[in-house]
């Protein structure tokens, strides 16, 4: 077999995960394994013995050390190259990110033997300007549509397929993957999914109504979204906790399961052991 290759980010604004991200670097080597750094970043020039490199095509995974939010700043790049990748989570609750700091002495096992994975999918989002331009992003957690704090209520009309399915005043809607149930859906009142199945999560943000409850839909059919401000309301669409995108009546957002998927390397008691022991115990 030729040289084995792994790649190591990190959380750059903590400390913590830099000194971890350190350690197995130097696990890795003395494990037959040469660590990579992505690209030639000045963050990464504390990681001994770690050559950069702008390839992961030929690595056996990523390890990343921080939270969820690290995982999901390199997880789609990890998803287009069809690579498995490890979270370290220095993090708060780290559902994606499994393995806990005192266990990384547990990585070369990992990752050189017959690992299992999770299985995400991923969601795209058109966002059809009335213009006839176009934005495309790539979520796996979620694409939440709000109006900003000080704007008056807009409407949304959610369709799936062609037919009309919610049409309500509200200050936004967060549509979720099943990975991003356990996120910003979750704290809205929206259900947990278990992270290998494949539909969208629906789920209002504070709606103007008695009746309003999340939805799951089915990826089958693509699932749209069009917004009728009131009185110079302003709605934006954030992927992935991005910066948001003007989103303005004429516009639409389509939403469809997306091309590829991130297969996360599963340590610990894995996603149901997360919830039970994360969600159910205080914060860090």
């Amino acid at each position: 077999m030729g040289e084995k290759r792994a790649v190591i980010t990190y959380n750059t604004w903590d400390s913590r995960s830099a000194e971890l991200a350190g350690q197995i670097c130097a696990l890795l080597q003395e494990n037959g394994v040469t660590p990579l750094v992505y690209d030639k970043l000045s963050e990464f020039d504390r990681l001994v013995g770690a050559a950069a490199t702008d390839d992961v095509s030929d690595c056996i995974c990523m390890i990343t050390v921080g939270g969820d939010g690290t995982i999901l700043h390199w997880g789609k790049l990890m998803a287009q190259h069809g690579k498995p990748l490890l979270g370290v989570n220095t993090g708060r609750l780290g559902f994606m990110a499994t393995l806990e700091p005192s266990d990384i002495g547990r990585i070369p096992q990992l990752i050189l033997g017959d690992f299992s994975v999770s299985r995400r999918m991923l969601m795209q989002a058109e966002i059809l300007k009335a213009d006839g331009t176009a934005v495309v992003k790539t979520a796996l957690n979620d694409v939440v549509i709000e109006r900003d704090r000080l704007s008056k209520l807009p409407e949304f009309r959610v369709f799936s397929g062609d037919t009309e399915v919610l049409k309500l005043q509200a200050d936004g809607v967060i549509f979720g993957t099943p990975t991003g149930s356990t996120a910003y859906s979750l704290s809205a009142g929206g259900p947990i999914i278990a992270p290998d199945m494949e539909c969208i999560e629906c789920t209002p943000l504070c709606p103007h109504t008695l009746f309003s409850r999340p939805m799951i839909f089915s990826v089958s059919r693509p699932i749209t979204l069009s917004c009728t401000p009131y009185q110079g309301s302003r709605v934006t669409i954030s992927v992935d906790g991005e910066r948001g995108i003007s989103f303005e009546e004429g516009d639409r957002l389509r939403l469809t399961r997306s091309e590829g998927e991130l297969r996360l390397i599963e340590a610990g008691d894995g996603f149901f052991g997360a919830v039970r022991n994360k969600l159910m115990t205080p914060l860090k």
